[in-house]
Protein backbone atom coordinates (compact mmCIF):
# COMPACT_ATOMS: atom_id res chain seq x y z
CA UNK A 1 0.00 0.00 0.00
CA UNK A 2 1.46 3.35 -1.01
CA UNK A 3 1.01 6.42 1.13
CA UNK A 4 1.34 10.00 -0.11
CA UNK A 5 5.01 10.15 0.93
CA UNK A 6 5.76 7.05 -1.18
CA UNK A 7 3.93 8.62 -4.12
CA UNK A 8 5.85 11.88 -3.70
CA UNK A 9 9.12 9.95 -3.58
CA UNK A 10 8.19 8.10 -6.78
CA UNK A 11 7.36 11.39 -8.54
CA UNK A 12 10.73 12.81 -7.46
CA UNK A 13 12.86 9.86 -8.58
CA UNK A 14 11.04 9.66 -11.93
CA UNK A 15 12.26 13.18 -12.63
CA UNK A 16 15.77 12.68 -11.19
CA UNK A 17 16.90 9.19 -10.24
CA UNK A 18 20.21 10.52 -8.92
CA UNK A 19 18.65 12.20 -5.88
CA UNK A 20 20.53 11.21 -2.75
CA UNK A 21 18.85 10.07 0.44
CA UNK A 22 19.73 13.48 1.88
CA UNK A 23 18.02 15.35 -0.99
CA UNK A 24 15.00 13.03 -0.87
CA UNK A 25 14.77 13.51 2.89
CA UNK A 26 14.73 17.30 2.50
CA UNK A 27 12.05 17.14 -0.21
CA UNK A 28 9.90 14.70 1.77
CA UNK A 29 10.47 16.24 5.23
CA UNK A 30 12.11 13.01 6.40
CA UNK A 31 15.55 12.15 7.71
CA UNK A 32 17.95 10.88 5.05
CA UNK A 33 17.86 7.40 6.60
CA UNK A 34 14.04 7.30 6.51
CA UNK A 35 14.01 8.47 2.88
CA UNK A 36 16.69 5.93 1.97
CA UNK A 37 14.75 3.10 3.63
CA UNK A 38 11.56 4.09 1.79
CA UNK A 39 13.38 4.16 -1.53
CA UNK A 40 15.00 0.79 -0.80
CA UNK A 41 11.59 -0.70 0.06
CA UNK A 42 10.08 0.63 -3.18
CA UNK A 43 13.00 -0.90 -5.09
CA UNK A 44 12.64 -4.24 -3.28
CA UNK A 45 8.89 -4.23 -3.94
CA UNK A 46 9.58 -3.69 -7.66
CA UNK A 47 7.97 -0.25 -7.97
CA UNK A 48 11.36 1.19 -8.89
CA UNK A 49 12.69 -1.26 -11.47
CA UNK A 50 15.86 0.47 -12.61
CA UNK A 51 17.86 3.66 -12.43
CA UNK A 52 18.73 4.76 -15.96
CA UNK A 53 19.97 7.78 -17.87
CA UNK A 54 18.00 9.38 -20.69
CA UNK A 55 20.33 10.13 -23.55
CA UNK A 56 19.86 12.87 -26.11
CA UNK A 57 19.26 11.11 -29.46
CA UNK A 58 20.40 14.10 -31.51
CA UNK A 59 23.80 14.11 -29.76
CA UNK A 60 24.14 10.46 -30.80
CA UNK A 61 23.31 11.20 -34.45
CA UNK A 62 19.95 9.46 -34.11
CA UNK A 63 17.93 11.80 -36.28
CA UNK A 64 14.94 9.65 -37.26
CA UNK A 65 12.40 8.32 -34.79
CA UNK A 66 9.59 6.21 -36.22
CA UNK A 67 6.73 4.00 -35.18
CA UNK A 68 6.48 0.82 -37.20
CA UNK A 69 3.33 -1.31 -37.27
CA UNK A 70 3.85 -4.98 -38.06
CA UNK A 71 1.09 -7.31 -39.16
CA UNK A 72 1.97 -10.97 -38.83
CA UNK A 73 1.47 -13.53 -41.58
CA UNK A 74 1.47 -16.31 -39.02
CA UNK A 75 0.75 -16.50 -35.32
CA UNK A 76 2.34 -19.93 -34.95
CA UNK A 77 4.14 -19.90 -31.57
CA UNK A 78 7.55 -20.84 -32.96
CA UNK A 79 7.43 -18.15 -35.67
CA UNK A 80 6.18 -15.52 -33.21
CA UNK A 81 9.00 -16.39 -30.78
CA UNK A 82 11.55 -16.15 -33.60
CA UNK A 83 10.23 -12.72 -34.55
CA UNK A 84 10.37 -11.51 -30.94
CA UNK A 85 13.97 -12.78 -30.66
CA UNK A 86 14.79 -10.75 -33.77
CA UNK A 87 13.28 -7.63 -32.17
CA UNK A 88 15.14 -8.19 -28.90
CA UNK A 89 18.48 -8.33 -30.70
CA UNK A 90 17.85 -5.35 -33.01
CA UNK A 91 19.30 -2.22 -31.34
CA UNK A 92 17.30 0.21 -33.51
CA UNK A 93 14.07 -1.16 -32.01
CA UNK A 94 13.82 0.46 -28.57
CA UNK A 95 10.25 -0.52 -27.60
CA UNK A 96 7.76 -3.17 -28.67
CA UNK A 97 4.07 -3.38 -27.89
CA UNK A 98 1.53 -6.05 -28.85
CA UNK A 99 -1.63 -4.41 -30.13
CA UNK A 100 -5.28 -4.95 -30.80
CA UNK A 101 -6.57 -4.06 -34.24
CA UNK A 102 -4.96 -4.55 -37.61
CA UNK A 103 -1.34 -4.39 -36.48
CA UNK A 104 -0.02 -7.11 -34.20
CA UNK A 105 3.03 -5.17 -33.01
CA UNK A 106 3.97 -1.53 -32.69
CA UNK A 107 7.70 -0.80 -32.70
CA UNK A 108 9.38 2.41 -31.68
CA UNK A 109 12.65 2.76 -33.55
CA UNK A 110 15.53 5.21 -33.66
CA UNK A 111 17.77 5.43 -36.74
CA UNK A 112 20.58 7.64 -37.92
CA UNK A 113 18.80 8.55 -41.14
CA UNK A 114 16.11 7.44 -43.60
CA UNK A 115 18.52 5.04 -45.29
CA UNK A 116 19.00 3.24 -41.99
CA UNK A 117 15.23 3.12 -41.42
CA UNK A 118 14.77 1.74 -44.92
CA UNK A 119 17.39 -0.92 -44.18
CA UNK A 120 15.59 -1.92 -40.97
CA UNK A 121 12.26 -2.27 -42.75
CA UNK A 122 13.40 -3.88 -46.01
CA UNK A 123 16.34 -6.01 -44.91
CA UNK A 124 15.37 -6.97 -41.36
CA UNK A 125 11.61 -6.85 -40.76
CA UNK A 126 9.96 -7.62 -44.11
CA UNK A 127 12.13 -10.63 -44.98
CA UNK A 128 11.11 -12.41 -41.76
CA UNK A 129 8.79 -15.28 -42.67
CA UNK A 130 6.31 -14.40 -39.91
CA UNK A 131 5.78 -10.84 -41.22
CA UNK A 132 2.98 -10.06 -43.67
CA UNK A 133 3.00 -6.26 -43.73
CA UNK A 134 4.88 -3.30 -42.29
CA UNK A 135 3.71 0.29 -42.10
CA UNK A 136 5.84 3.11 -40.69
CA UNK A 137 5.16 6.60 -39.47
CA UNK A 138 8.10 8.96 -39.11
CA UNK A 139 8.02 11.29 -36.12
CA UNK A 140 8.24 14.91 -37.21
CA UNK A 141 8.43 16.37 -33.68
CA UNK A 142 7.79 15.27 -30.12
CA UNK A 143 6.20 18.25 -28.32
CA UNK A 144 5.86 16.24 -25.09
CA UNK A 145 8.82 14.10 -24.16
CA UNK A 146 8.46 10.75 -22.46
CA UNK A 147 7.13 11.75 -19.09
CA UNK A 148 6.83 10.23 -15.68
CA UNK A 149 3.97 7.91 -14.82
CA UNK A 150 0.99 9.57 -13.08
CA UNK A 151 1.63 8.55 -9.47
Amino acid sequence: MLDETDRHLLRLVQRDATLTADALGRALNLSPSQAGRRRARLETDGLIRATVARLDPSKLDLNVQAFVQVQMASHAPDRARAFLRLLETEPRVVSVWTMTGEADYLLRVWCHDLTTLNDLIHRVLLPHDAVARVQSQIVMDQPKRDGPLPV
